[in-house]
């Protein structure tokens, strides 16, 4: 059987705070005071430009790692960008990579492709289907 992994969210009854258990790893996620939160913690969407970014970085340096690469430290930003269009709002996510150590371009061409690879961003680009069920 697979080893899945599973994260376990509670609202409390404190505005929007909400506790989230990961393995063994805890976490606080809420919103903004602007927004009815108490700000105890990153918002939804903070946390999930967090995951994109850790696994775009982790990814990549496990890709540099079996090619002997040696990058440095890897930065990974991404934003979340809103346009107002005909349309009504499109948003979507910037990912801006650097490396602490110089690249060549085509190691720059082989990493952009590989960070398109990042399991969590395949996710979000809509190859994971999503079931809810209320129990």
């Amino acid at each position: 059987m697979a080893n899945n992994p599973i994260s376990k969210v509670i609202l409390t009854n404190r505005n929007y705070i909400a506790e989230a258990k990961m393995r063994n790893h805890y976490a606080v996620i809420d919103e903004p005071v602007a927004k009815g939160g108490d700000d105890n913690g990153p918002t939804p969407v903070e946390y999930l430009l967090t995951a994109i970014g850790g696994c775009v970085a982790i990814t990549l340096r496990m890709y540099a790692d079996r090619k002997e690469w040696d990058l440095g430290k890897i930065t990974v930003n991404v934003t979340q960008r809103q346009e107002l269009t005909s349309e009504g709002i499109i948003k979507s996510l910037l990912e801006e990579i650097s490396f602490e150590k110089n690249v060549t371009q085509e190691q720059k061409e082989k990493l952009l492709e590989i960070a398109g690879k990042c399991p969590v961003a395949k996710m979000i680009k809509g190859q994971t289907q999503i079931k809810s069920e209320i129990k």
